[in-house]
């Protein structure tokens, strides 16, 4: 998992590209038996059948799947980076599991801590409506296990956020399949405050590209600010950011730690946030209190953001009988 508490690279990970993302919301409901879930390492737009990396510093020809090495990629917009490869395998219904393997091709089997987990799972709809952050188990033959957080039909990304002992933090990524009807759901719009089981979030600060920004994050509930948050994971707050059209995937904590005798236990959790480019961005906070963890959600413009096309009245047309009624 990434360390620094920058919001780095904000190339934001989740990689590959969701040309056009939807709305968030919490995912709920059952997860599709493993038998029907399809894996694709293809990262290539699954809505408009195009390639979208010219924003997150992919040369010509790298459709994000090979090991290129990842020096110029953010986390998560590869399968395979320094000789590690994510690889989901078979699991019962009910249950998602992978495996990592090394650099000599076998699964990796050790692993060192980071934010007081060895792996982190996230995985996110490509069309945004749906998100989990969970901690798989690790079986003794090196494959990763967890009850399914893929709930609900739809292309979801997920991303094995780790540090294999000896090497450096890693996150790769991997389309998963999950067959049925999905109706699309547009991004909700940019917003400073978002509210969820009961606790209002608001948020000060923009990103903006090229520089590192301050991203502060304020909880109450009922009126009154939070000021007893709980450490979770080793931390008072933990910030995930997707880009929209480019899942680049970032995993940040916050400044400060519990405990340290200087970071308040809320109700304001801050966070060092650099973004590589303009463009509406989804952020995900996770803080735990009344021994819960709660996600809020919030979309953010970063930078100026290009004009709408313009539009021109329509054309009356007197074959159709109907005054400005055009041809499409």
């Amino acid at each position: 998992m990434n360390t620094a508490t920058k919001l780095s690279g904000f190339a934001l990970g989740l990689a590959t590209v969701f040309a056009g993302a939807y709305g968030i919301g919490h995912v709920a409901g059952p997860a599709a038996p493993a038998a029907e879930i399809r894996h694709d390492t293809t990262d290539t737009d699954h809505d408009s059948g195009t390639a979208d990396h010219g924003e997150t510093g992919h040369g010509d020809g790298d459709t994000g799947d090979g090991d290129t090495g990842g020096a110029h990629l953010p986390g998560g917009l590869l399968v395979s980076e320094r000789g590690y490869t994510l690889q989901p395998v078979t699991a019962p219904a009910g249950e998602f599991a992978f495996r990592i393997t090394g650099p000599d091709g076998a699964p990796v089997t050790r692993y060192d801590v980071a934010h007081d987990r060895r792996m982190h799972l996230i995985v996110a709809r490509r069309d945004l409506s749906g998100f989990r952050h969970v901690h798989p188990e690790l079986a003794a033959d090196g494959t990763w296990r967890v009850a399914s957080p893929l709930a609900g039909p739809g292309v979801w990304r997920a991303f094995a956020d780790f540090t294999p002992t000896g090497g450096e933090p890693l996150t790769l990524g991997v389309d998963v399949t999950v067959p049925g009807p999905l109706a699309a759901r547009p991004l909700p719009a940019p917003a400073t405050t978002a509210t969820v089981d009961g606790y209002t979030v608001t948020l000060t600060g923009t990103p903006e590209p090229g520089r590192t920004s301050r991203l502060t994050l304020t909880v109450s509930r009922a009126g009154r600010p939070v000021t007893d948050l709980q450490p979770y994971l080793g931390a008072y707050g933990h910030l995930v950011a997707l880009r929209q059209g480019d899942l680049a995937y970032l995993h940040v904590h916050p400044e400060g730690t519990p405990d340290d005798g200087r970071t308040p236990a809320g109700p304001a959790v801050t966070f060092a946030a650099e973004v590589p480019s303009a463009g509406a961005y989804r952020l995900y906070l996770d803080f735990r209190h009344g021994d819960a963890v709660h996600t809020a959600e919030f979309t953010v413009l970063a930078g100026a953001q290009p004009a709408p096309a313009p539009t021109t009245a329509p054309t009356p047309d007197a074959g159709h009988g109907t005054p400005g009624h055009g041809h499409s």
